[in-house]
């Protein structure tokens, strides 16, 4: 890779940048506003609250702004419209038509959490070259992807994620917040996923955030617990359980080696539900701009599949269904999928 193409991408890490810490900086201030729990849409696969509204108008300001720095921008974003994708160029500036920069934004992921000044959100945004001929861009195209903490009210640090296609480290940066938001002092961080080779004594987790597949996940993780386990005495505790709801606040969990194992089999999960005759709808599932932060996870060493085991990919955009497992290292990988495809096999869930 040369480096006029390094250059390009670390001039979308700056851009994602300043849109994140422009949305921190809103959330910040809407800090203790009513009403920012109450749900204003359905739009893209989520439901959509009213703090999601105050960041959707800076979005598209910053978007229009690189449309006129690099020529078009595609942006996918749940909320924007009811499609959930624009695009962005000057119509009075000449332009390559082969070349169009796709840029996929979850502004505020993990609303619920930051609503309710729970737990922190992440701001996610991730970028790839997308090619008229192809027609669409994919999370694999991804060169560019940034996950920025969204804190609490009581909480003045935060963790920033930032990671290119080029052959370099992922950047991580804990950073002093005053009380606008605006950063005041930075340090770098190591990050590295965890090297345990099995989950004793470790955070691992299938996901199951809302009702209608919980039994399904509680199944699927016991099964896991007793085949990689074993027999476990009375009273003891060997793997904890977290239900982080924000699939970026869970990439991160892996990235910095808390977690060692991590599933979101949702839209598997539902399609058991419909075999079994339950309702035809499906809920609430990953979608791809949850996972706008891959690239960073697989930057950093973490092993990302599909819930089948294969490389984990898909178009960007707000209504496809996403199915994911990480895992630390190989080691776990080779121990727990197994156990996961035997276990979808069992219930007649198969690979298209």
């Amino acid at each position: 890779m040369d480096g006029s193409a390094e250059l390009v991408f670390d001039a979308w890490i700056e851009r994602l940048s300043l849109l994140g810490n422009a949305v921190r900086a809103e959330v910040v201030r809407r800090r203790g506003e009513s009403g920012l729990h109450e749900p204003v849409a359905h739009q893209g696969g989520d439901t959509l609250y009213a703090i999601d509204r105050r960041v959707e108008p800076m979005i598209l300001e910053h978007a229009r702004r690189w449309a006129d720095e690099v020529g078009p921008v595609r942006l996918t974003c749940e909320g924007i419209n009811e499609s959930g994708e624009v695009l962005l160029r000057d119509p009075d500036r000449a332009h390559d038509a082969d070349s169009v920069w796709r840029v996929l934004i979850d502004p505020i992921d993990g609303t619920r959490n930051i609503m309710y000044d729970k737990r922190s959100a992440w701001f996610l945004g991730a970028v790839a070259p997308e090619s008229a001929g192809r027609g669409e861009a994919r999370l694999s195209d991804c060169v560019a992807s940034v996950m920025m903490e969204l804190p609490t009210s009581k909480a003045n640090r935060v963790d920033d994620f930032a990671a290119t296609a080029a052959d370099r480290p992922v950047s991580c940066a804990r950073s002093v917040l005053d009380e606008t938001g605006a950063i005041v002092a930075s340090e770098a961080l190591s990050v590295a996923p965890s090297g345990a080779t099995d989950l004793r004594h470790g955070w691992a987790q299938v996901s199951s955030f809302f009702p209608g597949t919980k039994a399904l996940a509680a199944d699927l993780m016991e099964r896991i617990a007793r085949e990689t386990l074993g027999t476990v005495r009375a009273g003891e505790a060997l793997v904890f359980d977290d239900q982080y709801l924000t699939t970026g606040g869970q990439l991160v969990e892996l990235i910095c080696g808390r977690d060692r194992f991590c599933c979101d089999l949702r839209p598997l999960m539902f399609e058991i539900v419909r075999r079994n005759g339950g309702a035809a709808a499906e809920g609430l599932c990953c979608h791809p701009y949850d996972m706008a932060g891959l690239l960073i996870a697989q930057r950093s060493g973490a092993i990302l599949t599909d819930g089948f085991g294969r490389d984990l990919d898909a178009p960007f955009g707000v209504r496809e269904s996403v199915h994911w497992c990480g895992y630390a290292n190989r080691s776990l990988r080779d121990a727990i999928e197994p156990i996961i495809r035997g276990w979808l096999r069992e219930h007649g869930v198969a690979p298209p």
